[in-house]
């Protein structure tokens, strides 16, 4: 089982970053997915959750009107558009399923 993140890096506040997460080793289709930020020194953070159909979407409030989170079950992938990025969205992004991780990738938002 492996989750792959892409599409990090510096962004100026204000601009847009699409992440995406690829899945591989279990039936993707048929499970939510779910993506995580954390900053140095503090705990994982949620911030968005897909249901296996992409019928319902979570969003923590911090990034609610502003994130998109959606997926691809042909391609065995999960998105993040990120849009109107502020400073404090700058972390370290993660996929999940269960209790899989991928291994991050990072977002700056600075000027």
């Amino acid at each position: 089982v492996q989750l792959v993140e892409s599409g990090g890096g510096l962004v100026q506040p204000g601009g847009s970053l699409r992440l995406s997460c690829a899945a591989s080793g279990f039936t993707f289709s048929m499970y939510a997915m779910s993506w995580y930020r954390q900053t140095p020194g503090k705990e994982r953070e949620w911030v968005a959750t897909i249901h296996s159909t992409g019928g319902t979407t979570n969003y923590a409030d911090s990034v609610k009107g502003r994130f998109t989170i959606s997926r691809d079950n042909a391609k065995n992938t999960v998105y993040l558009q990120m849009n109107s990025l502020k400073p404090e969205d700058t972390a370290a992004y993660y996929c999940n399923w269960a209790v899989v991780w991928g291994q991050g990738t990072q977002v700056t938002v600075s000027s």
